[in-house]
């Protein structure tokens, strides 16, 4: 065939060696990586000095001279073999595909649209579309709105308090508690003066900004 098909949307499977020596490949789908995989083309050459080496690991003497003459014999034709393979499951599974005409990617009937002879990533469906814009445009609107609502509330946050976020006591981190959650230690905080609203430690008797009694 003139025509390169596949070259980079299919595994190798072969095995090239031993009783179970053949050719299988799987081929994927290039949007959605569905494999399709191809039936199983035994390679009788290596098959059949695989079953001679089993024979001459029993028997020995000139088996294992004809195991070693036939495995050689095999592995000779193994890349002309292969080709031909190749070609047949190249073949087998070009029923399973659709080329695009945009992205010339392979994919598979779940991925194309026979109408207009694209898949889904060139021409995608405008249901879908429309479906995922939906669930796009909620997304973002619920963060919106839980961003406002934050917002809102860290707006009402007493900021001129200091807290104490690790306990000196136990070491816990303690998210700005008036007690420790861990160990119940009571936490610094800071008041202020009624009189002049400077802050001081909680404890102080008197304002030492104004001296008002506390």
């Amino acid at each position: 065939m003139s025509e390169t098909w596949f070259s980079d949307n299919y595994g190798d499977l072969s095995v090239m060696s031993g009783v179970n020596a053949g050719f299988q490949f799987e081929f994927f789908c290039e949007r959605c990586h569905d494999v399709y995989r191809t039936r199983f083309q035994p390679y009788r050459k290596a098959q059949a000095a695989g079953w001679l080496g089993t024979a001459s690991n029993v028997l020995g003497g000139l088996l294992g001279q004809a195991d070693n003459a036939a495995d050689s014999y095999a592995q000779s034709g193994w890349k002309g073999a292969w080709d031909d393979a190749f070609r047949e499951s190249v073949v087998e599974a070009r029923g399973h595909f659709n080329r695009c005409a945009q992205c010339f990617q392979h994919v598979c009937a779940k991925c194309f649209d026979v109408q207009s002879g694209l898949c889904y990533n060139c021409a995608p469906d405008a249901e879908v579309a429309m479906q995922a814009a939906k669930a796009s445009g909620r997304a973002q609107g619920a963060a919106e709105t839980g961003h406002e609502a934050g917002y809102s509330a860290g707006k009402g946050i007493d900021v001129k308090r200091d807290r104490q976020l690790v306990c000196p006591e136990c070491g816990a981190e303690t998210h700005g508690a008036k007690f420790c959650p861990e160990c119940g230690t009571k936490l610094a905080t800071t008041l202020q003066c009624a009189g002049c609203g400077h802050e001081f430690p909680q404890g102080t008797k008197f304002c030492p900004e104004c001296g008002e009694k506390l």
